[in-house]
């Protein structure tokens, strides 16, 4: 823990009397409230601010066990004290299998949570490889529009061009059609 320790205590807390007083389909929620209240008087909580108290997975499990109308009469917990003031409630004689368990969920969890980042890196990945693509085609695109501007600039130059050479072959073909005339009159 990285705070330092005040005050741990061992506790077997009885539920009995306050689940006996909720209805039978909120006795796991009274339960959790009275181990919360329990440990607000006993752990001298200031101001007995239930808010401070934080308990364990594992204690919750075991309350809610067997569902939200059976809980148990009583239930074994190790409370520790922080100097800020609050309280960590822990189960006591949790099995190692459990613990162990624990441990697995937590590995399981830690698996599930490096996937989820290979799947965003690998959507990030795409990402930009569909963005390189897309430039690579805008820049193709650019490229054959401006071949096609340099066609028709070609096509242009060419058609000034034989119109320049138009009049002088039109001349020459006037000359020519003069040669045979004065060649037919002779």
């Amino acid at each position: 823990m990285s705070k330092d320790i005040v005050l741990e205590r061992t506790y077997t807390i009885p539920l009995r009397k306050e689940i006996l007083k909720a209805p039978y389909w909120k006795r796991a929620k009274k339960a959790i409230k009275a181990i919360r209240k329990f440990l607000a008087r006993h752990m001298k909580v200031p101001e007995r601010d239930e808010s401070k108290i934080k308990i364990d997975v594992w204690v919750n499990r075991a309350i809610w066990i067997r569902g939200a109308k059976k809980p148990p009469y009583k239930i074994t917990v190790k409370a520790i004290k922080d100097k800020d003031g609050n309280v960590k409630v822990e189960f006591v004689g949790l099995p190692k299998k459990y613990k162990v368990e624990e441990e697995m969920l937590l590995k399981k969890i830690e698996k599930e949570r490096k996937k989820k980042e290979e799947r965003e890196k690998a959507k990030k990945k795409k990402e930009e490889e569909k963005k390189k693509e897309e430039e690579v085609k805008k820049k193709e695109k650019e490229g054959k529009e401006k071949k096609k501007e340099e066609e028709v600039k070609e096509k242009i130059l060419r058609k000034e061009t034989e119109e320049k050479i138009k009049p002088k072959e039109l001349t020459q073909v006037k000359e020519k059609q003069e040669i045979f005339r004065k060649a037919l009159e002779k």
